[in-house]
């Protein structure tokens, strides 16, 4: 739990987001907000002072993962029908909606229990839960089942587990227990250890670097990083960008963040020199990403699109208002259009302007985050609640610009939306634990 004495420096960390708000939008903490309901209830305990209520924290998330929520009915049970008449399978679409709407009960009830939790049993567990995170991840390469050349699930009778989900969640977690327990030096400790890493032991200035940054800060976010790169190389990335941010708003020194950006590059450049991991599959896809932007595609085959020109020919039906619910014709050229391309086939069937709408929600749910980070009076809740939206809105915004050709392919699900239910799972998780604070 974060000290008494350091409140005082905690508190620079919101301070430092109110600084980035526009004036015109900030309120006084007494003021009171109705669309936000009370102020940060881990820091001052006023979620308490009014009685038992089973909905608590911000009441706008709410309202959006409301949305979500049906929003994944509807995409789940309409691409799904290509599944549903295979040849191979004995299954309906009434199968797989059946299947969503009981991993989005079973998540909700946990998402209610999680948000009951108050934030500070998080800071307790944070540390248990980033290791058993690492251990499951880790055991996935020699017990899991693999899909398409990685290894990704844990088999749990007929159902899959996926680690990797949980230990996203759980870096953010630790992360922020362990940038709000250094708020009072935390502008004045170096995290990142010379490239000489024969000096690391004989420099006293290196031990000290290891000591006070490199292990408590940065190590975490690199174990989590190259546990999950082998089976999937853009969660690795993502973990990297969120905790980067986190950082950031964590007033690490920026001089620090800008050579975690060289590690990152030189480390990007190593892996794909060594062929390491699926450096081969993720080289395919630039491969296939620069070709689709540099060679024209208007006399290629429909059998010889990529997943990615596929989305995009959806997205071009869609048009402003969409083919409507049901009346997708790419939903059975695309390989999945319920996970890995749920916003093109979400496009395609209700249209531009309810796609743009589904963008803002997932924006909206940063901006919130933003909004509890104001008010929260200590750095731990603030920078775990930044952390999980920063997570949620990346997460959404790498699926979407996929969709668009805007990037290579990513395997990124729709968080809420995409069919997947460990993914869905700790997307409520998070969502709960925002709604904690």
């Amino acid at each position: 739990m974060v000290r008494d004495e350091s409140r005082y420096d905690d508190r620079a960390t919101a301070e430092a987001a109110r600084d980035a708000v526009p004036r015109g939008s900030r309120r006084t903490s007494g003021s009171g907000d109705a669309a936000s309901g009370e102020e940060c209830a881990c820091g001052t305990g006023a979620a308490g002072k009014s009685g038992f209520r089973l909905f608590t924290g911000d009441r706008v998330l709410w309202i959006i993962v409301a949305a979500l929520a049906v929003i994944s009915v509807l995409v789940v049970y309409s691409s799904t029908a290509k599944m549903a008449y295979d040849a191979h399978t004995a299954r309906t679409t009434a199968h797989f909606l059946r299947q969503q709407l009981l991993l989005l009960v079973v998540s909700l009830l946990i998402m209610v229990a999680v948000q009951k939790i108050n934030c500070r049993i998080y800071n307790l567990l944070a540390r248990p839960a980033y290791f058993l995170s690492v251990v499951l991840t880790v055991a996935v390469y020699f017990i899991g089942a693999t899909t398409n050349g990685a290894a990704r699930w844990i088999p749990l009778g007929p159902f899959q587990f996926q680690p990797s989900e949980a230990l996203k969640v759980a870096t953010v977690l630790f992360l922020a227990q362990q940038l709000a327990g250094r708020q009072s030096k935390i502008d004045k400790i170096r995290i990142v250890p010379t490239w000489k890493f024969w000096t690391w032991r004989s420099s006293h200035v290196q031990r000290k670097i290891w000591r006070e940054g490199a292990r408590p800060i940065l190590l975490p976010v690199v174990v989590s990083a190259m546990v999950i790169f082998p089976a999937h190389t853009s969660s690795a990335v993502l973990v990297c960008l969120a905790s980067w941010v986190m950082m950031l708003i964590g007033r690490v020194r920026f001089g620090e963040l800008v050579k975690l950006v060289g590690w990152g590059v030189a480390a990007i450049v190593v892996i794909m020199t060594l062929n390491l991991g699926r450096s081969e599959t993720a080289e395919g896809r630039v491969s296939t990403w620069i070709h689709l932007w540099t060679k024209s595609q208007t006399e290629k085959p429909i059998e010889h699109l990529s997943d990615t020109e596929r989305s995009m020919i959806a997205i071009y039906n869609g048009g402003i208002l969409g083919e409507g619910a049901g009346q997708s014709a790419m939903r059975v050229e695309m390989i999945h259009p319920e996970s890995d391309y749920a916003y093109a086939f979400f496009v395609e069937e209700y249209g531009f302007i309810l796609a743009v709408l589904l963008l803002m929600l997932y924006l909206w749910v940063f901006f919130r985050g933003i909004e509890i980070f104001r008010r929260c009076g200590t750095a731990f809740p603030g920078l775990l609640v930044l952390g999980l939206a920063l997570l949620i809105t990346c997460q959404a915004l790498l699926h979407i610009m996929v969709t668009v050709n805007l990037i290579p392919e990513t395997g990124q699900t729709l968080p809420l939306i995409s069919r997947g239910g460990s993914s869905m799972l700790f997307t409520m998780i998070a969502f709960g634990m925002i709604l904690s604070v």
